[in-house]
């Protein structure tokens, strides 16, 4: 842990082996294959994707990350709409994946879900078509954390559009909710990919809707709402940007961000304020403003969420 009065120290946190919950993760597009569509042989990449922004979870909850056959970065560049055939492909496989990890795995355990880009994309298709028209399975859901995906809901309601019965979260131990952000340094600009109903990565999860709905922002640090720090933690072997010299395999920075949800213009978006740096290095929109800090969505919060899957797997617990 690096604070801003440079006053480090070391934590040794531990898997949870004996965790009552599961997390199914969906990792976002990083296959660098060729084709339109990636095969099912675990890359480097995805295992680094898995590390960086599941393993984390792994504290309180067994975490199951299956490979799917998703849109490779190729693909992308033709347009986040410009190939829904290759969604399909990606959708199917998932939603294979899902099927065989319930017929096999899950033991009726309650489910935590986690995704960011194209896995929130991917997630918020698998739950809207298989998880929130099925009370059997909203009754096991505990909270699904859907990062850089653009959940869209009737403006100023809680649900309604993208899922018609999972709202979003407003409270700490609510259970049965949704995560949903994407963290911007300032107002994404008109053609960004996320934070904006319609366009970009809504197109992946089929999302066209544009009049009356926005885009929803749960703050991670601050589920009622307002503004909070954030508990960023990154993997130091391959965070950005790189980590000041230090010989563990993880870094926190405490105190160094803080969060609020805004909406201005038709955008809604997680506004992350750099606090006091004091030497420790800064997140960058390495891919431009319309992207914002979207590389960074989880790792950003990633001590908050573990903390909000702890409180929502307290409520859940209370309520069966």
């Amino acid at each position: 842990m690096v604070p801003a009065d440079g006053a480090r120290t070391v934590q040794n946190p531990s898997a949870s082996t004996g965790s009552a919950f599961d997390c199914f993760y969906v990792y976002p597009t990083v296959s660098t294959q060729h084709s339109d569509n990636s095969d099912l042989r675990v890359q480097p990449a995805e295992v680094d994707a898995a590390v960086a922004q599941a393993s984390g979870f792994s504290q309180v909850c067994r975490v199951w990350a299956p490979m799917y056959r998703q849109r490779t970065q190729a693909s992308l560049l033709k347009g986040l709409g410009a190939d829904p055939a290759a969604d399909d492909v990606a959708y199917d496989s998932l939603l294979s994946a899902w099927r065989d990890y319930l017929a096999h795995d899950n033991d009726n355990r309650p489910v935590i879900f986690i995704g960011h880009s194209q896995g929130a994309a991917m997630l918020i298709r698998l739950l809207a078509g298989q998880v929130d028209p099925d009370p059997a399975l909203r009754a096991r859901t505990v909270v699904a954390i859907l990062a850089g995906g653009n959940v869209t809901v009737p403006t100023g309601k809680a649900f309604g559009t993208t899922f018609h019965h999972l709202p979003i979260c407003t409270a700490t131990a609510q259970s049965g909710c949704v995560i949903a952000y994407s963290s911007f340094p300032s107002q994404p600009p008109s053609n960004s990919d996320f934070g904006r109903p319609g366009q970009g990565v809504s197109l992946q999860s089929g999302q066209t809707a544009t009049s009356g709905v926005q885009v929803a922002c749960v703050n991670p640090a601050a589920l009622g709402g307002g503004s909070a720090d954030l508990d960023s933690s990154f993997p130091t072997a391959t965070s950005t940007p790189p980590p000041p010299p230090v010989t563990t395999p993880w870094v926190d920075y405490p105190d160094l961000y803080s969060a609020a949800c805004q909406s201005v213009g038709g955008a809604t978006w997680l506004q992350v304020d750099t606090l006091a740096t004091a030497g420790r290095p800064v997140v960058a929109e390495t891919l431009g403003p319309a992207w914002g800090y979207h590389l960074d969505d989880i790792n950003l919060a990633l001590g908050n969420l573990v903390d909000d899957v702890t409180a929502e797997e307290a409520g859940f617990a209370a309520r069966h």
